[in-house]
């Protein structure tokens, strides 16, 4: 079902595509003077990647090559403040989000500002959890972390970027929920995004990863991590075809799919933001951008403009029920 996301450009189109994808270059690469991607977490983890999808997909729609800005605070509390308050406008700036974002809003951890005090431009596209640990732990398969969970919840250190309520710490909730334990009673560590959250585990300063399958690429067949499972209603693609899915496992509602995209000043111009999203629909018609999103672990979820910012006001209210359901909010 993942798979067919978005239909594959017939041969038969190539050169219309090519055309439109020119002719929407030529025509939007003024409007973006001075491309920017603000990353809200230090290099390394989710954001980093979503910005990286951006800079690469785009390289041909934008009059100079895009700067990759990190901004860690808040996971994303930094980024949504100043883009609410000195860069509202900036029409050269898109900020790197994902489902955690989301839910922060809708959860009011970015405190004064939610869902519709920015502009959604355009998606990166769909990522999924993954729960991953070091490659020597004594842990070989998920079973044997769940085992060792239910024996002792509080024995193991699991890590991943976000608090208490975040995505990642969601993931780790509908694992130990799956087995009919108490999430909060998880013996959780947060950080300020995957990256230092990847760094913990392989000094073994935490035992379990509840972290996302785009950040894992790299590590696929080495000797520094073991993914357990991801929590894809169906298995991956290649590199991730080996890893079971945590529903072939038998953990039942232990799924969590990651979008990742962008968002702007909620008083950027029509003109910016129309740039923004034409340049991102261009670049969806293209191979090269299929190739990048294969590259980076993520699957073809692709939305711009209009439809993409009222996808997402939709995503957060749904978010915001079942936070509500689960007591993290009133």
């Amino acid at each position: 079902m993942f798979k067919n996301l978005l239909t594959s450009v017939a041969f038969a189109a190539g050169l219309t595509t090519s055309l439109t994808t020119l002719a929407f270059a030529e025509s939007h690469t003024m409007a973006i003077d001075k491309p920017e991607c603000i990353a809200p977490a230090k290099p390394g983890g989710g954001f980093d990647i979503t910005c990286r999808v951006a800079q690469a997909g785009l390289a041909s729609m934008t009059s100079r090559p895009m700067q990759v800005t990190f901004m860690p605070g808040g996971i994303g509390a930094v980024a949504i403040s100043l883009f609410n308050t000195t860069r509202t406008d900036d029409p050269n700036a898109i900020v790197a989000f994902s489902s955690g974002s989301l839910l922060n809003m809708a959860t009011g951890k970015y405190g004064q500002f939610a869902e519709k005090d920015v502009k959604f431009v355009a998606t990166a596209g769909a990522d999924f959890g993954a729960i991953v640990v070091n490659a020597d732990s004594e842990y070989k398969t998920l079973d044997d972390l769940m085992s060792a969970l239910e024996a002792d919840l509080g024995s193991i250190a699991i890590g991943a970027g976000g608090g208490v309520g975040s995505q990642d710490w969601m993931k780790g909730a509908l694992m130990v929920k799956s087995r009919n334990l108490d999430p909060k009673a998880m013996r959780y560590v947060a950080f300020d995004g995957g990256g230092e959250a990847i760094a913990a585990l392989l000094g073994n300063s935490i035992q379990a990863y509840t972290g996302d399958v785009g950040e894992l690429v790299s590590y696929v067949g080495g000797d520094k991590l073991r993914i357990l499972a991801v929590m894809s209603p169906e298995r991956l693609e290649a590199p991730f075809d080996q890893v079971p899915t945590t529903k072939e496992l038998g953990y039942e509602g232990a799924e969590w799919v990651i979008l990742r995209g962008f968002y702007m000043g909620k008083n950027v111009s029509d003109e910016a933001y129309n740039a923004w999203a034409d340049a991102f629909k261009a670049a969806y018609e293209t191979e090269e951008f299929a190739q990048i999103q294969k590259d980076k672990g993520l699957l073809p979820l692709n939305m711009a403009g209009e439809e993409f910012q009222e996808d997402v006001l939709l995503r957060v209210e749904r978010m915001r029920v079942i936070a509500k359901e689960a007591g993290l909010i009133e």
